[in-house]
């Protein structure tokens, strides 16, 4: 890619918008769920497959 198109594509794209608050947060709660998921779909893989 040449510095021409380099510059162009920044131009096009800009800043990048900061995250809103509740953005985060909707991050955080859907790894926090995620990982909580992982725990129990293990626990239950454990129980009744393993054993």
């Amino acid at each position: 890619m040449s510095e021409q198109e380099t510059k162009s594509a920044e131009t096009l794209l800009g800043e990048p918008e900061p995250w809103e608050s509740w953005e985060t947060q909707l991050v955080g709660w859907s790894i926090g769920i995620a990982i909580i998921g992982l725990i129990i779909l293990g626990w239950l893989i454990n129980t009744f497959i393993l054993h």
